[in-house]
């Protein structure tokens, strides 16, 4: 005969290569404490129903705080032969406080046990995720505040493009870390519905109050659907959607680190105790944390595929390929919340270098673009004017000079309408303060910027 809580049908024992295979406890280890908590709530609303008595809730309660204890101190046994976290803390309750422990499981089952544990779970996490968040947006909203009129080039295609502010630049992190912040919250408020006391499938015939129990653990309102109840992984697929997105960026934000910490840009310097060395080339500096986030994103997307291909065939209702939504999700959950531990100091503690990075703008013809505004406000058509610049850009790149470094005759050979006036417009600093149009990278144009972030920062 079977020892398992579930053995009444069997005759046989498990397999314990079946044991093995099919047990998820040592990855549910970080579960037990909403698991027992769910568990609490329950016994309170059986009692409270008048399904079991109180002085038995009671008793069911204590044992539950028991085991809490137990795994808190670390005593806690977990045996793969109790399957899962449900089976092994009713099993252990039972033994704590006898027979009475087997009435914990009335009007639930694991199906519904599962998914409440995960939405728990997962609300924590997500928690903890946009308070990580707000931190490196409020570094960064610092490093943008603290090099306000750095100028730097900004690229397209990697090509020098038009000069920036440094603080413009880094502000664009802020605002895509501002939508992975609106994911996830939006993903936590789609949690707000309580699973439990959906059963297997159909619900229960027991007179239960599902209201009172999602009350009870923080949900806003019962699951409408009991098939669904059971069933349901979105949350699950949307969590690891939502950091493999947000991993895109901080891999964006990696890359230009790594890029812009080269000698060939060194537009920033990182501090020692972020980087590495290299065992046989003494004189290098690795920007090893960057490359490591860069190079985990391919992790979290197939986390992402994982979950996804898990479930894309599953009928209804509960199948146990369910189970194998955990570990991709914990893996997902566990390298976001590093990477941006890590990380934030790394931004807080980096160095700009801002001579090279004027520098760096001053050349490639990046104030190209003001010639050609510059010769439309003299009347000239757009079109026209684009191809006067770019004439003029072909010129100097044949005699080794900078668009400022031309003479006012050279200058006039490729327009009449050009006067002296031309070198005031094209200075880097024209350039940049000529841009502030609202989401600009004019002083002005980031410093609003600046102060719309700071209010959503505040609000929270």
């Amino acid at each position: 005969m079977s020892s398992k809580l579930w053995g009444g049908r069997f005759d046989l024992p498990t397999n314990k290569l079946v044991e093995e295979f099919n047990a998820t406890i040592l990855i549910e280890k970080r579960l037990f404490p909403v698991d027992i908590k769910g568990s609490i709530a329950h016994a309170t609303m059986l009692a409270k129903q008048e399904i079991i008595t109180q002085e038995e809730a009671a008793q069911i309660i204590s044992g539950l705080q028991a085991v809490a204890k137990e795994v808190e101190e670390g005593t806690f046994v977990y045996d793969t032969a109790d399957e899962d976290v449900h089976m092994s803390i009713e099993k252990r309750m039972t033994e704590i406080i006898g027979p009475v422990g087997g009435k914990l499981h009335t009007a639930r089952s694991r199906n519904d046990q599962t998914t409440l544990d995960s939405k728990m779970h997962m609300r924590a996490t997500i928690k903890e995720n946009l308070a990580l968040i707000r931190q490196m947006q409020e570094v960064i909203i610092q490093r943008a505040k603290g090099e306000i009129n750095v100028i730097m080039p900004g690229y397209t295609h990697l090509q020098t493009g038009q000069p920036i502010l440094f603080s413009h630049w880094i502000m664009a992190y802020f605002w895509m870390l501002e939508r992975d912040f609106s994911r996830f919250e939006d993903l936590y408020k789609r949690m707000g519905q309580c699973p439990l006391g959906s059963a297997a499938l159909a619900g229960t015939t027991f007179p239960i109050d599902r209201f009172y129990t999602a009350e009870l653990l923080g949900f806003d309102e019962p699951t409408p659907n009991s098939i669904d109840s059971v069933s349901d992984r979105d949350h699950m697929v949307e969590f690891n959607a939502a950091a493999a997105i947000c991993f895109m960026h901080l891999s964006r934000l990696s890359e230009e680190i790594v890029m812009f910490s080269s000698q060939d840009f060194k537009f920033i310097e990182l501090s020692d105790d972020f980087c590495t060395g290299s065992s046989i080339m003494p004189q290098k500096k690795n920007p090893d944390i960057a490359e490591k986030i860069r190079g985990k994103t391919g992790r979290m997307y197939g986390n992402l595929m994982a979950i996804l291909t898990t479930m894309k065939g599953l009928p209804l209702a509960y199948n146990t390929d369910m189970s194998e939504d955990k570990e991709a999700v914990y893996d997902s959950m566990d390298t976001l919340q590093l990477s941006l531990q890590v990380m934030t100091p790394m931004i807080e503690k980096m160095v700009i270098i801002e001579a090279n990075t004027r520098n760096a703008a001053d050349r490639g013809f990046s104030t190209a673009t003001d010639m050609a505004d510059y010769l439309v406000r003299k009347g000239l058509p757009f079109r026209e004017a684009h191809h006067v610049v770019g004439s003029t850009v072909n010129y100097c790149i044949k005699h080794d000079k900078k668009l400022d470094e031309l003479t006012i005759d050279e200058f006039r050979s490729f327009s009449e309408l050009i006067e002296d006036d031309i070198y005031q417009d094209i200075t880097l600093e024209a350039c940049v303060s000529a841009r502030a149009s609202y989401g600009g990278t004019a002083p002005q144009a980031v410093e609003a910027q600046i102060q719309r972030a700071e209010s959503i920062v505040a609000a929270d």
